[in-house]
């Protein structure tokens, strides 16, 4: 296995190295990121974890079918426990992270808790044999979690405004529309535009704001 390819495959799972692949195999990528034993891929693997369970993707059985050892499967389960200690030190809540945290073993949960001692002081920790900075992985995750609020940000604003653009295209026409958005934005309209404004679009207006006829509406529509 080259690291190459695997950094391809986890830039797609948004812990972007390199080059994005299209539709990576989620659990192989995980499982190669495991096995590498390099502690920047094991820095970024709650990012990959939770970008691949959110996609609904992540299936820990499949991951641990790639393994071929007995300490492979140690390191993924440790990092399984790292990775949601880690989620809750920066009280983010996955509804899928519950579930997976029910499934671990007493002994990791008991080492859960440990990791999250150490996330919550800011300690190095050992995860095997690699010593892990608590502001590394907080920073490393928090880069993604941002982009990611980024981009459901940007995601709501375009749907609030088709939302707006469909709901005056139902009750305005075109001119009126394009009088209404002048109106809003404070730009100056001709005398001609103003009485069109005040004689037409105003009465539209009035309507729509009237609390009786919004009240009505809802219990019509119910």
């Amino acid at each position: 296995m080259e690291n190459n390819n695997l950094l391809k495959r986890l830039a797609a799972l948004g812990f972007p190295l390199l080059a994005v692949e299209k539709e990576p195999d989620v659990n192989l990528a995980l499982a190669d990121l495991v096995k590498s034993s390099d502690l920047r891929l094991w820095e970024g693997f709650p990012v990959v974890l939770a970008t691949s369970a959110e996609k609904g993707e992540f299936n820990p059985d499949k991951v641990e079918s790639h393994f071929k050892t007995s300490s492979e499967k140690l390191h993924f389960h440790l990092l399984l426990s790292m990775s949601l200690a880690l989620y809750k030190a920066l009280h983010i809540k996955f509804m899928w992270a519950d579930k997976l945290y029910r499934s671990l073993s007493k002994k990791e949960k008991l080492q859960h808790e440990v990791y999250r001692e150490a996330l919550k002081r800011n300690e190095q920790f050992h995860v095997y044999r690699r010593i892990m900075s608590s502001p590394r992985l907080k920073n490393t995750f928090n880069s993604y979690f941002k982009q990611r609020e980024a981009r459901l940000g940007e995601l709501l604003s375009v749907k609030e405004e088709m939302g707006l653009e469909y709901a005056m295209s139902q009750l305005l026409s075109p001119k009126q529309k394009d009088l209404f958005l002048k109106k809003l934005k404070n730009e100056k309209l001709s005398k001609t535009e103003k009485e069109y404004f005040s004689r037409t679009v105003k009465k539209k207006l009035m309507a729509l704001v009237n609390t009786e006829l919004q009240r009505s509406a809802r219990r019509v529509l119910q």
